[in-house]
């Protein structure tokens, strides 16, 4: 059985000198928690609109989710858009942001 596949994401920007480090830890926390990663997607300030980009990337390699060094890789929110497509994953505060799924049964109210 193949494990489920997770994209690697930071901003070579934000991670400055740590951005081997970042990777690393990316790397260790996908493993640890059973994911095969794809590759990581590094983007500097000079990229428009990166998280379009990253949610391509998600979608061409049918990621499950996203490992992240902490959401201000995002800009310091992990954005809803992302979490809609796959979980998202931070090594530093851990925390799992949640793909949620809506079931038809449920109603505009759920």
């Amino acid at each position: 059985m193949s494990r489920p596949r997770a994209i690697g994401y930071l901003r070579r920007d934000i991670s400055g000198g740590s951005q081997m480090w970042h990777e690393t830890q990316i790397r260790s926390l996908a493993r640890r928690l059973g994911y095969e990663l794809a590759k990581t997607v590094v983007f500097g300030p000079e990229v428009d609109d990166p998280v379009t980009r990253l949610l391509t990337v998600v979608r061409s390699t049918e990621a499950e989710a996203v490992v992240v060094p902490g959401p201000e890789h995002f800009g310091g929110r992990v954005p809803d858009r992302v979490v809609r497509v796959c979980d998202v994953i931070t090594v530093s505060p851990h925390c799992t942001y949640a793909r949620s799924y809506t079931s038809p049964f449920l109603g505009d109210g759920a």
